[in-house]
């Protein structure tokens, strides 16, 4: 599925010169309409960064951000005992759970 366009062309355009947007969706075409895949354009002073891997250029990074994340969760959703705790009124949890007990919870799944 093609990116949606979040930055439009008169957007950038009142950037000011210097500007650095960093597309993370570039390999599906990018969130702005100069996305290139894998390359740097310059827009009027704006510089439209489509790096579609740019997790693999800092992977010690990435994995020290993804464990915390982990981490963050699991103590979102297990009490002090280890035992599953979920508080259906934090979106996160909503979000991330398909099923419970048997049903499925997700509304986008139903």
């Amino acid at each position: 599925k093609k990116s949606p366009i979040l930055i439009t062309e008169q957007m950038i355009g009142s950037m000011r010169a210097g500007t650095v947007i960093i597309d993370l969706a570039a390999a599906t075409g990018g969130n702005t309409p100069f996305t290139e895949n894998n390359q740097t354009v310059q827009k009027g002073g704006v510089t439209i960064i489509g790096n579609s891997a740019l997790y693999c250029s800092m992977p010690a990074d990435a994995s020290k951000l993804y464990g915390k994340n982990i981490i963050n969760f699991l103590q979102l959703i297990l009490s002090k005992e280890a035992q599953l705790h979920l508080n259906w009124e934090d979106d996160l949890v909503k979000g991330c759970c398909i099923t419970h007990e048997g049903q499925v919870v997700h509304e986008r799944l139903k």
